[in-house]
């Protein structure tokens, strides 16, 4: 009985396995689910099993096997080989699981679950079918795809962008909102976005000489928006470093042929020079300038206080001479009351009661004596000897 063990090896094989036999380390046969007795005397046997639920057979010579020994794994094995322009979509129960590359080989375990393989040609093709992005486009998402991240390139456009597809460095299409896909297998595809809403540029803190040479510290901003993407993404590597050196620029040359006064009077000039040079220039390139607006004009410290200086005395002179004119209208209306009262005795007598009439407000209590008239020609005693 001792001897008969020696002579045989018995192995059990689950109903979710199968064994493969090696004698001599070369191959010889695929156990089916059950007991197997593996007769000893031909060599010493190894036996591999293998769980066909995981689906791949995942032997590191695989392909090698099922090319010699086809017909001992027929009836085991489904085998596929894939060209160097095709892709292949790995589905399991009617599940998309994965993907493989061009010039790839997998053996699938029959027996572990419903299979197929749809196999996608690449050769000129390379857009993914927008029923198929979606579930790739989630499998990216989510990661339950595991290869999908290096077999396509997934690209979302919001609203108000474009898109610019470059395959192979060349610019293939424009993109408007949406989702796309396309296989990176043996080409190089990007997709860039561009922005088409309105933008804004600031360009801070500019030290310029004016025409008579005073330095200013200027604050300059600006809005724009693309109104030809692919004029852009050819012509320009960075758009908005291209607009910012315009701005500056521009700014340097209309300011430096001003004088300080002449800014200061109208600014709205200094903003109408820089948009009417620079709106040509970004139209050449795609891009429109919508409006530019200067927001500071810094003076330095010791320009700041002689301005100061000179505004004080302005505006003092303005008061010097407003208060003269001032005075010269209240004393030829002065004069003109006095002519005619020199002229008219009874407008001459209604005045002398205006005045006793103010004089008697600030007094509590009056004691006349000798009359009215007497009060009247003592108080007011307009001409000598009256």
């Amino acid at each position: 009985m001792k001897s008969l063990f020696k002579l045989w090896k018995t192995v059990d094989v689950a109903d979710h396995e199968r064994a493969l036999v090696f004698r001599r380390n070369r191959f010889e046969k695929v156990l089916p689910p059950g007991r197997s007795r593996i007769p000893l005397f031909g060599g010493p046997v190894r036996v591999l099993t293998h769980d066909i639920t995981q689906g791949a057979f995942d032997e590191a010579k695989a392909k090698f096997l099922v090319k010699t020994y086809g017909d001992l794994f027929a009836d085991h094995l489904h085998s596929y080989e894939l060209s160097d322009h095709q892709v292949g979509l790995f589905y399991r129960d009617n599940h998309l699981v994965d993907i493989w590359p061009p010039g790839s080989f997998r053996a699938i375990w029959k027996g572990g679950g419903s299979v197929r393989v749809d196999i996608v040609d690449i050769t000129q093709d390379y857009t993914i079918d927008k029923k198929l992005l979606g579930l790739l486009g989630r499998g990216l998402a989510i990661g339950k795809i595991r290869t999908a991240a290096y077999a396509i390139s997934y690209s979302e456009v919001p609203d108000e962008h474009v898109g610019l597809l470059t395959v192979n460095g060349k610019l293939e299409q424009l993109l408007q909102p949406g989702c796309y896909g396309y296989w990176k297998y043996n080409r190089s595809v990007t997709v860039k976005l561009l922005d088409l809403r309105l933008h804004t540029i600031e360009v801070n803190g500019q030290e310029i000489l004016t025409k008579d040479r005073v330095s200013l510290r200027i604050n300059l901003t600006g809005t724009y928006r693309i109104t030809d993407p692919q004029t852009v993404s050819l012509k320009l590597n960075d758009s908005k470093a291209f607009i910012y050196r315009e701005l500056q620029l521009h700014l340097r040359e209309t300011v430096g042929t001003q004088t300080l006064d002449s800014l200061l009077a109208d600014k709205d000039h200094l903003n109408i020079a820089i948009a009417t040079g620079i709106r040509d220039k970004l139209a050449q390139y795609g891009i429109e300038a919508v409006s530019v607006g200067v927001k500071d004009i810094i003076l330095p410290g010791d320009m700041k206080l002689i301005l100061n200086q000179v505004v004080e005395a302005q505006k003092e002179s303005e008061a010097n001479l407003i208060k003269r004119r001032e005075e010269t209208q209240a004393m030829r209306a002065l004069h003109n009351t006095a002519k005619m009262m020199d002229n008219n005795p009874v407008l001459l007598r209604l005045k002398e009661l205006e005045a006793l009439e103010r004089v008697s407000a600030r007094i509590d209590k009056i004691s006349v004596y000798g009359g009215l008239d007497s009060v009247l020609n003592n108080l007011v005693n307009l001409r000598p000897g009256k």
